[in-house]
């Protein structure tokens, strides 16, 4: 009997669900928004809310916790500096997640995420819908500019 478990099994293994659900979760932290069917949305948020309740923390040890889930090892193969730097910056999930998008939540206690419900798909009639971090937070504030010395008089 499945009395009190609340998991969505998806038609997967535990092992290949939590490795979709990890995939799912890093392109939402890469491109701010997927299209997927409701039922995988409705799995990858509670995933999503505790990976930015990670970057919020901002600890070593959230860090290597999140970079666990997201099944994301860090990358000491390039060569060159320059290719080391631009997958830090397009690639590297852990740092986006830490430094980009868990500072523009941090005044907020939950619900980072939103589902939007779209048509049925027209091959299975699945129904669809986007996984989305919620309006305004998802992008870290901008520092404000040094003020300039007020003039006398």
């Amino acid at each position: 009997m499945r009395h009190l478990k609340h998991t969505a099994k998806l038609g997967r293994t535990g092992s290949h669900r939590n490795a979709m659900l990890a995939n799912l979760v890093s392109s939402l932290i890469k491109h701010r928004r997927v299209t997927t069917t409701l039922a995988k949305a409705r799995a990858a948020r509670p995933v999503a809310e505790k990976m930015i309740t990670l970057g919020k923390q901002g600890t070593l040890h959230a860090r290597r916790l999140a970079a666990a889930r997201l099944r994301q090892q860090p990358r000491t193969l390039h060569r060159r500096k320059a290719d080391r730097e631009e997958w830090r910056k397009h690639h590297d999930l852990v740092r986006i997640l830490f430094e980009e998008l868990a500072p523009g939540f941090k005044e907020r206690r939950g619900g980072y995420t939103r589902i939007v419900k779209l048509g049925v798909r027209q091959g299975d009639a699945a129904q669809r819908a986007i996984l989305e971090w919620v309006e305004g937070a998802a992008v870290a504030p901008a520092e404000k500019p040094a003020a300039a010395p007020a003039e006398k008089s």
